[in-house]
């Protein structure tokens, strides 16, 4: 197959999965499974850059924003992090933090991965006003009243600096919390969620708070 005719197939194949993934809460390929297709795009697009377009997913941070919440352009763009695949990946990336530094004596901060979903926290002079999903990047959703309903996200910040600030994390539940929920969703005859991911994205796009307040979200 002609590069431009695998590019073009890769970039369809990883677009309709980045739908169920991103909108629809619904991904059917692991993480391992995802990323290898992400790669093989990528290392086609380096190899042959006139073929590499602005849509591709190559070029894009996550999935669109829906229609059943109220879109919020982030005043700041919220990117995504890229993966690595091997030692030499991990080497090549310290040898571009030394050069971009201009330093080698730089220390790292190294954590597990919480596998969630990315939300933005704004706070007008300490006060919660706007909670928002990554979406594009560019533009997520409203989702303010389903992340009040978090029990550990402060709806006031004390002595939080006068003005408007911005907190970004991660909302996720634990494997065992994942696990009680599943449960709960197979007596009720409810679809179970294949991941805490998934899990932690379909609660948080529901129309009622109360569904949301009802899931271990962290």
């Amino acid at each position: 197959m002609h590069p431009k005719e695998e590019i073009e197939r890769l970039k369809k194949l990883i677009n309709y999965h980045n739908n169920l993934y991103y909108n629809l809460d619904n991904p059917v390929l692991s993480d391992t499974q995802y990323d290898e297709l992400y790669k093989q795009l990528k290392d086609l697009e380096d190899q042959y850059p006139q073929y590499r377009t602005k849509n591709s997913p190559t070029q894009r941070v996550g999935g669109q924003a829906g229609n059943l919440f109220t879109p919020v352009k982030h005043a700041v763009p919220m990117m995504s992090l890229d993966n690595s695949y091997s030692p030499d990946e991990i080497r090549e990336w310290y040898a571009r933090a030394e050069k971009i530094l201009q330093r080698n004596d730089f220390e790292m901060v190294v954590e597990g991965k919480i596998d969630g979903v990315s939300c933005s926290l704004t706070y007008e002079n300490g006060i919660l006003i706007t909670a928002a999903s990554r979406g594009d990047g560019k533009v997520g959703e409203d989702i303010t009243s389903n992340v009040r309903t978090i029990k550990n996200i402060p709806q006031k910040i004390a002595n939080a600096p006068a003005g408007l600030l911005e907190v970004r994390g991660e909302v996720y539940l634990d494997k065992k919390d994942l696990a009680a929920l599943n449960e709960r969703q197979q007596l009720k005859g409810d679809n179970i969620f294949a991941n805490t991911r998934n899990a932690a994205a379909g609660s948080l796009r529901q129309k009622d708070p109360l569904i949301t307040a009802q899931r271990p979200l962290k």
